[in-house]
């Protein structure tokens, strides 16, 4: 295991620990050594375990090096097993509640009998939470809040996670000899931030093994349907997949069909009609005619057509990527060439907005540095939490300037082809300003001002707020925009037209952060704010060297608020960004 995958163990062996109401002590044990764990490199933590030196590190005891050597070793930890099954069944589950903490939950638990989320809700309902010691009305409403939005974000799912299932199953399809085409659709295609289900349209010769294949691979938890050309699974995390398989004149429109959007394909299909065509999953037919839309098909206009180019060509129209078919205008642009090219993922040259265990990243600037470079990226940007970020372990000012010394050292030592900018993710504070005096802020390369707290402060007020720390002439970049997390929290309440005119009036980038659980700036006002001249920077906020590949994420959104390289600072060359943050 590496050493961030044992740190999550020893973080959750505190959680688990804090439900059962074991000493604090102990606790702070757990929670220590993960964070100790994540500050070392994954080599250095070999050669410590190699060398039996690993309780030298402060912080690590005798029996923390016991379970972290057993993990590193086996891939397991007994001790973890059964603390895991001697929880009341349920009990981990009420974690995934907003605001409820191990500490609430186990005296839910224990005054209360709780133990799951189903008896939460029961409980709330009647008014029983409310009258417990530390918890009151308020407190009650926002459970009953978290446990409906919960249910109603539980049927979809991040993008990028869906990702991760669907493209092994592509190139597994790709792989079967039966196969001549596969391609993933509908909302994942397009790149939506999150996906209600998985479509695979395939075309094959032999429709029995690729079915057989299908409803047989790993993680599949229920075969929901198969026919001779159709089947649906669902896997162990809730989503559903649809597999269709056509013969392989017809697989360019199934595959344009199923992509979508509804509003994409209707639009497109009045077009259609209109040259008196018309357009199905099957093909594109002469619109009158007698027979089945299957028999029309054999007659469809369009004969060779064996791309989507070539299918929105028959159609008088200029391709359109899969981000832009959302009925967003994408059509009338297409027919008259004023359909933009959009940004890609080679035009992006290095990153801004990620942490490092200096504050509460779990990757060192040196891992960080090269897994940057590793990517082929010019440059990295350092944005480590402030100093009031207290539970990110934000830096002091002292902290900060011994980063910034690091970081100045790693440039000059050229151990990596990767320049790296000296920022930090500076907190708005309630009022506006932010969270260091000036002269700290100049001493940096770069300012990306974020709010982390204050959440429910009104609309109006949170948009004075964010306009006054985009006016402080530090500011390089505002950071997600609104602080959603899809499918967990909405984002807070404010006057985006107004924030992104301050913007472009002070020259004051706001960044896509292209963390799968913000994707902030949200894409439907790109196109506009672009237009008008606001500039954005795509931002995974890594948090540890993984994190920096969430920059495709980020594309999937830029690319859907129709935004070229232009208007993306980070595709711009090391140089032009140096002559950019030198002259602010």
């Amino acid at each position: 295991m590496t050493k961030n995958e044992i740190a999550d163990v020893l973080a959750e062996i505190g959680t688990l620990l804090e439900l059962k109401g074991e000493n604090p002590f102990k606790v702070r044990a757990y929670q220590t050594g993960a964070r100790v764990l994540e500050t070392l490199e994954d080599a250095e933590l070999a050669r410590l375990l190699a060398a039996g030196e690993l309780q030298t590190v402060k912080g690590l005891g005798e029996a923390l090096v016991q379970k972290i050597t057993e993990l590193h070793t086996t891939g397991r930890l007994a001790f973890y097993d059964q603390l895991k099954a001697s929880l009341a069944p349920g009990l981990e589950e009420m974690l995934q509640i907003p605001g409820l903490g191990p500490k609430k939950i186990r005296a839910l638990h224990t005054q209360l009998g709780l133990a799951g989320i189903a008896a939460l809700a029961q409980a709330c309902t009647d008014g029983r939470v409310a009258e417990l010691a530390g918890f009151g009305e308020k407190t009650q409403a926002k459970i009953l809040e978290g446990i409906r939005n919960r249910e109603a974000y539980g049927r979809r799912h991040l993008w990028w996670e869906a990702a991760a299932i669907a493209e092994p199953i592509v190139a597994g399809l790709r792989r079967l000899p039966q196969v001549r085409r596969a391609e993933a659709a509908g909302s994942l295609r397009r790149g939506l931030e999150t996906v209600g289900d998985l479509d695979f349209i395939v075309a094959a010769t032999e429709v029995a093994p690729v079915v057989a294949w299908f409803t047989g691979q790993p993680g599949v938890k229920e075969v929901t349907a198969q026919g001779e050309t159709k089947a649906s699974v669902r896997f162990e995390s809730g989503l559903q997949a649809d597999l269709r398989i056509v013969p392989d004149d017809q697989f360019v429109f199934a595959l344009h069909h199923f992509t979508g959007s509804k509003d994409h394909n209707v639009e497109l299909r009045q077009r259609a009609l209109a040259r008196g065509l018309s357009l199905s999953e099957w093909g594109l037919v002469p619109a009158a005619g007698e027979g089945t839309a299957k028999e029309k098909a054999e007659q469809r206009a369009g004969v060779g057509v064996q791309t989507e180019a070539e299918l929105f060509a028959a159609l008088g129209l200029h391709d359109i990527p899969p981000e832009l078919r959302e009925g967003f205008g994408e059509i009338a642009a297409a027919e008259s060439g004023a359909l933009p090219r959009l940004v890609a993922a080679g035009d992006l040259r290095g990153a801004f907005h990620n942490h490092t265990t200096a504050s509460d990243g779990r990757s060192t600037l040196e891992e960080m540095t090269a897994a940057a470079a590793a990517l082929g990226w010019e440059y990295l940007g350092i944005a480590d939490h402030s100093k009031s970020s207290y539970q990110a372990n934000g830096l002091s000012v002292e902290r900060l300037q011994r980063q910034v010394a690091e970081i100045r050292a790693l440039n000059a030592a050229a151990r990596h082809p990767t320049h790296v900018f000296a920022g930090v993710e500076c907190d708005i504070l309630a009022d506006g300003r932010l969270d260091y005096e000036d002269a700290v802020l100049a001493s940096l390369d770069y300012v990306v001002a974020s709010v982390h707290n204050a959440f429910t402060q009104e609309e109006a007020v949170m948009t004075a707020r964010l306009i006054r720390a985009i006016e402080h002439p530090r500011t390089t970049m505002l950071g997600h925009l609104t602080g959603r997390l899809l499918l967990r929290r909405e984002g807070y309440r404010l006057d985006a037209a107004k924030v992104i005119d301050a913007a472009i009036a002070h020259g004051v980038i706001i960044e896509l952060n292209a963390n799968p659980w913000r994707l902030d700036m949200d894409w439907r006002l790109w196109r506009k704010a672009a237009d008008k001249g606001l500039l954005t920077a795509i931002n995974p906020d890594a948090h540890e060297t993984g994190g920096l590949e969430h920059v495709r994420a980020g594309l999937n959104a830029a690319r859907k608020g129709w935004l070229t390289r232009e208007s993306v600072f980070n595709t711009r060359d090391l140089a032009a960004v140096k002559k950019y943050l030198a002259a602010r």
